[in-house]
């Protein structure tokens, strides 16, 4: 369901019963990690987290390591120029 690399690889599944007695495989609730090894980054009006991820860790999926180090659900919270954003070590 999750793709290798996915912030959800490596979450667990439980499987709760419903109202109805139906089982349901669904994932656990992921725990944010600690970041490590920090830089400080300037957003620019041309950056994309896409392309950051892959200037900091040479692939372009890891941009949710950025995400969860600032934070923030949605990608688009960070992507404002002159803000600092926090760019974690590579922890996957």
């Amino acid at each position: 369901m999750f793709s290798k690399g996915s912030r959800y690889e490596k979450t667990g599944v439980y499987c709760p019963v419903d109202s109805r007695g139906e089982t349901h495989q669904v994932k656990r609730t992921r725990r944010i990690p600690a970041v490590t090894g920090t830089l400080i980054h300037t957003v620019r009006e041309t950056d994309r987290l896409d392309l950051l991820a892959y200037t900091y860790y040479k692939d372009p999926t890891k941009f949710w390591l950025i995400c969860d180090a600032n934070n923030v659900m949605h990608p688009s919270d960070l992507l404002v120029p002159g803000k600092k954003i926090i760019i974690p070590g590579s922890q996957v």
